[in-house]
């Protein structure tokens, strides 16, 4: 199951949260292109294979194909042979899954894959999702292009969690949203791309290659633009603060180089203007620190810019380091992969934003860019010139309503630091219900990696990249935590009295949902128990709960005890006439239980209600040790 904008499919626990402390020229005119529209949850492809036949609107390109036994069967005899099934339609966001079963193969490096981008008629280009037979090699899952050439362009590989071999159902997914991509191994994520070059028409499609393959169960869910919400079964979202700032000069490309080695889904930089108008990668408003130049970056041209080191502040074998223009860095990133989380560094005006925008667009770069910023202004200008590019908003302290802030602005995510959403951890919640993402900064530690990821936070942004990569692949291979539940109050054995109004205390781990109930009858837990009207004695609180790895429980036992503190609060409480109120309570102050117990008999339905009188007949004979 996946996350759509927002489609809640399970409760997270954020309570681990609270604890968090965090610490070149005139601009052209631009013509603003608005999104693509969507349909999420639409099923666009529904397939079981139940009739027997090729589906309506399935075409085989090439090789064998067939429907025998609910299944579909496609066939390679060899690797040199690629066949295909073409299906669904073109879309720009979507979700496409099967059930897959190698059936026999060649060897263990033959595959099979799911077509995200494929043309109808199965011409290349076209890009697909493979997974081989020996699927925990190195490569046994890719995201890769079969180009115009008639050549592979494998543009990231990795290894499922254990290998699929022969005879074995495999279910397996990919999410796209636009040149993103997720693909996940029974429900599970193993690999990411950036990368993806997307078609006008292409549809999906199934490929063998050097196999006979089954399929089943085949779906197309068209999702909601927004592929920055973190989807069930994946990790956090890996974004490397100013390049790999730890390791390398911040802000430039030889530490664009090391955060695309680390395993980082992003990279996350800053860009101001220089003097003549050129957008620069520069995190301060001067120069000094960074580089051998004194001076605002405002103030220098973009030729007095290019001539500073860079590099040699941070190590020497980073002497001769050049400040990167805004282009260069895309450039970088359009060849040599990656994408980026741009910041707009301080007050823009509406040209200057101008100017961003159409470096992103001459660079062919705006599916692979995602624009921040601290000022509201910015981003008002980013997109009423470009819709298409994605929107955060940068806090250090929460707005009072964020859910209404993001919609104002169209924001694709709101990024607050890690110490402003441990003020508000709910915010989480509320943010992915109106279906924007949460990106927290800057956070370096693993015990507040872990509190981000169970309060379901989409990503965070870090100076230590290789260690998140790694923390979240461990985090992936561990099987669900055993859920657990305890009652911390009332505790077990306890004795109370009708004058105490407990308010049920539950601790709870790795689970979903908790649900207590008392002697049977379920009760919240965020709400006092009502003891005035039970009966004296036993009474047992239970706590159930649901996690992604089964179930627990816990009871407490009470015991509720009649005295006089308690049974003066009923009577105080009851309802009863003033006068009925009056006889009581003297006859309780004067230890006259006996009498106090036949008034209430008595009265019973007439000066006091019935249930109350049987509650105090019942303790003030107890009392008279009756």
């Amino acid at each position: 199951m996946t996350r759509r904008a927002r489609p809640t499919t399970r409760i997270r626990l954020t309570a681990a949260l609270c604890a968090l402390t965090l610490a070149v020229g005139a601009p052209a005119v631009l013509t603003p292109s608005p999104p693509a529209a969507a349909e999420p949850g639409a099923a666009v492809v529904a397939e079981d294979f139940s009739a027997g036949t090729l589906p309506a609107g399935w075409r085989a390109v090439d090789g064998a194909w067939k429907v025998e036994n609910g299944r579909l069967y496609g066939t390679s005899t060899s690797s040199a042979a690629t066949n295909k099934i073409t299906f669904g339609r073109h879309l720009d966001d979507f979700r496409v899954e099967a059930t897959v079963r190698f059936e026999s193969v060649t060897s263990a490096t033959r595959w099979t894959a799911l077509g995200l981008d494929v043309p109808a008629d199965g011409t290349t280009p076209w890009w697909i999702a493979t997974m081989r037979s020996g699927s925990t090699a190195a490569n046994g899952l890719e995201f890769a292009e079969r180009t115009t050439a008639n050549t592979w362009n494998v543009t990231d590989t990795g290894s499922a969690p254990y290998a699929a071999g022969t005879g074995r159902d495999v279910r397996v997914a990919v999410e796209v949203h636009g040149s993103q991509a997720r693909w996940f191994v029974d429900g599970r994520e193993a690999l990411r791309t950036g990368s993806l070059r997307r078609s006008a028409d292409g549809g999906q499609a199934l490929l063998v290659n050097g196999a006979t393959v089954s399929f089943d169960d085949v779906t197309v869910t068209e999702l909601a633009p927004n592929g920055h919400l973190r989807p069930d079964g994946s990790p956090l979202t890996v974004i490397v603060h100013r390049g790999a700032s730890a390791a390398a000069p911040e802000n430039t490309l030889v530490a664009q180089e090391v955060a695309r080695r680390t395993g980082a889904h992003w990279i996350e930089n800053d860009v101001q203007p220089s003097r003549d108008g050129v957008p620069f990668v520069l995190h301060d408003a001067t120069v000094d620190r960074t580089t051998d130049g004194v001076g605002r970056i405002r103030d220098l041209t973009a030729a007095q810019l290019k001539a500073l080191d860079a590099g040699s502040w941070f190590a020497p074998q980073y002497t001769g380091e050049k400040l990167p223009t805004l282009a260069e860095q895309l450039a970088d990133l359009r060849v040599r992969g990656g994408n980026l989380l741009l910041e707009i560094k301080g007050a823009h005006t509406r040209d200057e934003v101008a100017r961003i925008v159409e470096v992103i667009r001459a660079e062919r770069m705006t599916g692979r860019v995602f624009v921040q910023s601290f000022e509201v202004d910015a981003l008002r200008h980013t997109r009423d010139l470009a819709p298409e590019l994605p929107l955060g908003l940068l806090r250090g302290s929460l707005d009072t309503d964020p859910v209404a802030l993001a919609r104002q602005l169209g924001l694709t995510a709101y990024n607050p630091s890690g110490a402003a959403l441990a003020a508000r951890p709910d915010v989480v919640r509320q943010l992915h219900d109106a279906g924007v993402a949460v990106l927290v900064w800057t956070v370096d530690s693993p015990a507040q990696w872990q509190a981000l990821e169970q309060a379901d936070v989409d990503g965070i942004i870090t100076n230590r990249p290789a260690e998140l990569a790694g923390w979240n692949a461990a985090h992936l291979q561990r099987s669900p935590a055993t859920p657990s539940v305890a009652i911390a109050s009332p505790v077990d054995g306890a004795t109370l009295d009708r004058a105490q109004a407990p308010v049920p205390t539950v601790t709870a781990a790795h689970v979903d949902t908790v649900t207590l109930t008392l002697d049977g009858q379920r009760v919240a837990t965020d709400r006092p128990l009502d003891l005035t009207a039970l009966p004296a004695g036993r009474h047992t609180l239970r706590a159930d709960a649901v996690g992604p790895a089964g179930r627990a429980s816990a009871t407490s036992t009470f015991t509720l005890a009649a005295s006089p503190a308690g049974l003066g609060y009923v009577i105080l409480t009851s309802g009863a006439d003033a006068d009925a109120r009056t006889v009581l309570s003297t006859l309780l102050a004067n230890g006259r239980y006996a009498e106090l117990a036949g008034y209430a008999d008595r009265h019973a339905g007439k000066r006091l209600p019935t249930a109350l009188a049987a509650v105090v007949a019942a303790d003030a004979r107890v009392l008279a040790g009756n």
